[in-house]
């Protein structure tokens, strides 16, 4: 099993940011949650006052009006505006110089990772689970291919909606090793809370041979008298149909690929945490893992066809 496969996993949080472009979105929430603090503990001052001034002494309404009605907050939004812009536009410039591109689909209800592989020009298909090296600009091409869907890591930066018919672009800059958990953060259907996705940040030479360790294995299928047995239960069950070829090349996308799989964090979009057995409990009950998705349930099959299946599965590339 992979070292990355047993990194701790924390609770996402805006206030531990792990990335370039969460680090100023970090710090312009501090500056809006200390300053609305502020403002607030000032009005409770400013409200005692006026309940504890003795009666009949008039105050001074129009200082009141132009002064906290009108000329504090035109001074105070005006500051946070010309403040927030300068550092927004730090993520712009960003954007237009990337190290790395990767495709970034939703479907119902999984995640769809692209990579173009530079010295071969092949892609490299991946699910429900973002590779990303540290310290390179990291840029995402969000797209759906079916309802809108919403990506968003908290400690790698802003959230984006994924919509039909438009790529929208997010940019993440990690600059700390680990593993990061994500979430559609809008509604898309039944299993919409179920529909998470984990972020591997990983030193530059590690990410480098892994994309270089993917592409080798798409030319590299697996062999073997279990292999053979599993293939044909794969096969036979029409696995194929949804999931493409098992061995990474692009294929239907009604399913995620599959070549991989043991090396991923969890099954299921984040549903099944992995380890040994998960495949076969994830095809005995996926129903009732996840209720709704498309992929029906094996718990028919008999001991040795799920357990040449589940194998199969499992020592994929």
């Amino acid at each position: 099993m992979p070292a990355t496969l047993l990194a701790p996993l924390t609770i996402p949080s805006i206030w531990r940011p792990a990335g370039a472009e969460a680090a100023v979105l970090t710090e312009l929430a501090w500056v809006l949650t200390v300053g609305a603090a502020v403002i607030t503990g000032l009005m409770a001052v400013l409200i005692v006052l006026a309940i504890r001034r003795p009666r009949g002494r008039r105050m001074r309404l129009r200082w009141w009006v132009w002064g906290g009605g009108i000329a504090f907050p035109v001074v105070v939004l005006t500051a946070l505006l010309l403040y927030s812009t300068q550092r927004t536009d730090t993520l712009v410039a960003r954007a237009a110089q990337p190290d790395l591109v990767v495709s970034v689909v939703g479907r119902l209800w999984w995640w769809e990772m692209r990579y173009r592989d530079p010295a071969s020009g092949l892609d490299v298909v991946w699910a429900n689970e973002l590779r990303v090296p540290v310290g390179r600009r990291v840029h995402l091409g969000l797209v759906s291919e079916d309802v809108v869907h919403s990506f968003w890591v908290p400690e790698l930066g802003g959230k984006m909606d994924l919509v039909p018919g438009r790529v929208n672009r997010l940019v993440v800059t990690p600059t700390r090793a680990g593993v990061y958990r994500g979430q559609c953060a809008e509604f898309c259907g039944e299993q919409h809370a179920r529909m998470a996705l984990h972020v591997v940040a990983m030193p530059p030479a590690e990410f480098d041979a892994w994309l270089a360790g993917r592409v080798r294995t798409l030319a590299a299928p697996p062999s073997g008298a279990a292999v053979t047995a599993g293939r044909r239960a794969f096969e036979a069950q029409g696995c194929a149909v949804c999931h493409g070829a098992a061995d990474g090349h692009p294929g239907p996308a009604l399913g995620p690929p599959l070549s991989g799989v043991a090396q991923r964090q969890a099954l299921g979009a984040g549903v099944l945490p992995n380890g040994p057995g998960a495949v076969k409990r994830w095809l005995v009950g996926v129903q009732g893992l996840k209720p709704g998705a498309r992929m029906p349930s094996y718990a028919h099959l008999d001991a040795e066809t799920l357990d040449a299946l589940a194998q199969y599965v499992e020592q994929l590339p």
